[in-house]
């Protein structure tokens, strides 16, 4: 059993988000946590018998927040805003989203600022424990005023309506939707004995208006690109050594002439998974006649490095965000309620972007690699698309075409939402930031990205298997040795797309990375 994050003492760490959200680890709230949130409820419960009106506990919302609302109406004023916000439509996001959502929003009401009772966190912390995951649809969020949508379906199940899945967490980091049962979610509270909330002044705002969404698939981004950078630093190398190019330009050196820390780092990993080939040292003099290899192989920790240096950016906003406290109106620590635009998502959606375009990038240049070791005038005595009968087989000839045919869809991925705003709420709501849309393309993107890296992580395998007697380093050598596991070594013509999702789930797992390090050179 996985050990509880706890949530309120301290901010979450990106490593507690992935775990609940994607591993499934239960949550538990910090008693000092309960008691701020009660303490701020006291707060909310003066300002309710005030007859001037405060927005969010007296007035209706948005566009309608100088509309006074009686106090015998405002029971129905919460519930209608969830059910009035719950507009998404579309495909289901995937469940660890949801559960990336569920938790990133109960952190912010454990900050004992926005002004619930201590049984609202109590609820959303009970319902990620039962594994009680709302059906949440793909559009409905401008990623201003929060990520309105989406949270204000995670709030109508804990009021006991609309749908829910009961499962464990998805583990992938692709875009297929996590499965569980379906059920309405007045079946599931019953079930797991959780009462559902009534809601009072102010909670119906506090429940929709935040970041949580897209600062949560930018949390899943960060982890799954972080493995991902590491297997582009593979595959290179096994293209790299299999295409006969030189480590020499990846020198230590060399790279400090140039201080970007992540070319360095991607360089590093270049030589340590390069380190005591065979393969290179067999061409490694002056009598190979080859000056230098092209930008695809020599260039690739620039290329990387770049992506990794972006992702480090990235990581810094995320962890300003996981400590932010975002609500409209927030309640201060000298007990003020006020209005404020912390809830606007340009921060989060810029990396988000930023992070597309760094992911296209290095998708293009693995296509481009791989795209070498296919054609027999650049690949240095490899047969042609490394068909094992040239002009009967085709070899990977199409797998290219795949690849290319995705890094295509991520150049088009990668323009960015987070320049487009389209006004709502009547011109209330003029400028929004579009972060959830930046995010889903980022998680769509990632997805590509593990696709062209593990046609190149197939190719590199088969291309260092024609380089024989040759051998491959002890670290490409062992990727090569795992992609044998689920796919055939060169022969004639065989179905190959079974052998690229497998490879691709190697990639995806982080099988290929794991088994990159524990056999790269120290």
């Amino acid at each position: 059993m996985t050990e509880p994050v706890l949530v309120g003492a301290a901010p979450l760490s990106p490593a507690d988000v992935v775990a609940v959200a994607r591993h499934g680890a239960p949550v538990s709230l910090d008693e000092g946590a309960i008691d701020r949130i009660a303490e701020t409820r006291d707060v909310i419960d003066a300002l309710a018998a005030d007859p001037h009106p405060h927005y969010g506990v007296s007035t209706g919302f948005g566009a309608l927040a100088t509309t006074f609302i009686a106090p015998e109406r405002r029971h129905q004023l919460q519930a209608s805003l969830i059910r009035s916000h719950a507009a998404g439509t579309g495909a289901e996001v995937e469940i660890e989203v949801v559960r990336a959502l569920q938790l990133l929003r109960l952190q912010t009401l454990a900050s004992g600022r926005t002004g619930v009772r201590p049984v609202v966190a109590e609820t959303y912390a009970a319902m990620l424990n039962a594994g009680i995951t709302p059906v949440v649809r793909e559009y409905g969020s401008l990623g201003c005023s929060g990520d309105l949508a989406p949270l204000a379906h995670i709030a109508l199940a804990a009021i006991g309506e609309g749908d829910v899945r009961i499962s464990g967490p998805s583990t992938g980091s692709g875009p297929s939707t996590g499965s569980g049962t379906e059920m309405a979610a007045s079946d599931a509270l019953a079930a797991a004995g959780i009462e559902p909330l009534v809601l009072v002044e102010k909670e119906g705002l506090a429940l929709i208006n935040g970041t949580d969404g897209m600062l949560g698939m930018l949390l899943l981004a960060l982890h799954d690109l972080e493995m991902l950078l590491t297997t582009a630093d593979l595959a290179a190398a096994m293209s790299i050594e299999s295409q006969f190019g030189t480590d020499a330009v990846f020198a230590a050196d060399l790279m400090a002439l140039r201080p970007q820390t992540g070319q360095a780092r991607s360089a590093a990993n270049l030589r340590s998974f390069l380190a005591d080939s065979p393969m290179i040292a067999s061409h490694a003099g002056p009598e190979d006649g080859r000056v230098q290899d092209a930008y695809s192989l020599r260039c690739s920790p620039q290329v990387h490095g770049a992506a990794r240096d972006t992702m480090e950016h990235a990581a810094t906003i995320a962890s300003r965000e996981l400590a932010s406290v975002i609500d409209n109106p927030v309640i201060t620590v000298d007990g003020r309620i006020e209005s404020n635009g912390n809830f606007h998502g340009a921060p989060v959606a810029a990396v988000l972007d930023f992070l597309a375009i760094s992911v296209a990038d290095v998708a293009s240049v693995s296509e481009r690699r791989t795209d070498r070791a296919l054609d027999p005038a650049r690949s240095r005595g490899l047969p042609p698309f490394l068909a094992h009968e040239v002009g009967v087989d085709s070899g990977l000839m199409i797998a290219q075409y795949a690849a290319a045919g995705i890094v295509s869809e991520l150049k088009r991925l990668a323009v960015p939402a987070s320049v487009d705003s389209i006004p709502s709420s009547a011109m209330q709501e003029d400028h929004v930031s579009m972060g959830w849309a930046a995010a889903r393309k980022l998680r769509r993107a990632i997805d590509g990205l593990t696709r062209v890296l593990a046609i190149e992580v197939l190719t590199g395998a088969r291309a260092l298997d024609l380089r024989g007697p040759l051998e491959a380093g002890p670290a490409t050598g062992a990727v090569r040795d795992l992609v044998r596991t689920v796919a055939e070594g060169p022969g004639p013509d065989r179905f190959l797309s079974p052998e690229i999702e497998a490879v691709t789930e190697l990639v995806r797992s982080g099988a290929v990375a794991r088994t990159a390090k524990e056999n790269a050179h120290a």
